[in-house]
């Protein structure tokens, strides 16, 4: 592993690279703040998989990519002298003194990690927001966004006593949606099947579960067996869509046990 001073001079390399890519390349001397947030969403999205795949390499590779983006930003906004990368730097080490004062400050007790959560969401509304749930970004994906809301009301107390009554919420809100299928009430089956989409990943949060991590694993799965029975198709001659439901179905059973 690198030393502190290796680290540093690593960190003053990518300065320096960022600082020449700026005032030479094309591509990067005409990029902006907005320009470059989708592709930042992207690099994100990158990692995650890299993480997924426990590929320690990669994720090396992309966090470099990430770190890259975030220096970018800097560098941007210094040129208006907005911020620059120091003034980012020193702003969260700041804010994470100030929401760690069981670590910098006068509390004397050891907090639990609930109690930790709690004191962040206060500490928070001191800063001057005016919601516990002012800190969710609008642009989160629909299933993370619900994951953050949910995670930030149980850290000032407002969530269910166990895993039993969430999953009778769950049941609850299946019998809604069934209720307003029945009906044909489009308006209503819409608000009712995200009641039941929310109250399970309230479920999968108190059985320990990621239920992005659950989700994705079983897209990874879909698209593995799917793939099968096209390879099965292709190995008799025929498209997948020449294969009936009852053939598709067979290869698929196949597929859960290759």
């Amino acid at each position: 592993m690198s030393t502190r001073d290796e680290k540093l001079k690593a960190f003053g390399r990518l300065l320096d690279i960022m600082d020449d890519l700026r005032q030479k390349c094309p591509w990067d001397k005409k990029q902006t703040i907005q320009s470059l947030s989708s592709l930042s969403i992207e690099e994100v999205y990158e990692l995650v998989d890299a993480i997924e795949d426990n590929n320690y390499e990669e994720i090396k590779k992309e966090l470099g990519d990430l770190m890259l983006h975030l220096v970018f930003y800097a560098k941007i906004a210094s040129e208006s002298n907005q911020f620059d990368v120091a003034d980012v730097l020193n702003t969260v080490c700041d804010k994470l003194i100030f929401r760690h004062p069981h670590i910098y400050g006068d509390i004397d007790k050891e907090l639990t990690e609930d109690e930790v959560k709690a004191n962040w969401e206060k500490l928070k509304i001191k800063e001057g927001n005016t919601s516990v749930l002012a800190g969710v970004p609008k642009g989160l994906p629909s299933l993370v966004k619900a994951m953050r809301i949910q995670a930030k009301v149980k850290a000032v107390g407002f969530d269910w006593e166990n895993s039993a009554e969430v999953l009778q919420k769950v049941k609850e809100e299946l019998s809604e949606l069934e209720v307003e299928i029945g009906v044909g009430n489009k308006e209503g089956i819409v608000d009712e099947l995200g009641d039941v989409m929310f109250s399970l990943i309230n479920y999968a949060r108190f059985i320990d579960v990621d239920p992005d991590e659950a989700l994705s694993r079983t897209n990874k799965k879909f698209i593995k067996r799917f793939q099968y029975i096209e390879q099965a198709a292709k190995s008799i001659d025929k498209s997948i869509e020449e294969l009936t439901i009852d053939e598709m179905n067979k290869y698929w059973e196949q597929a859960k046990v290759s």
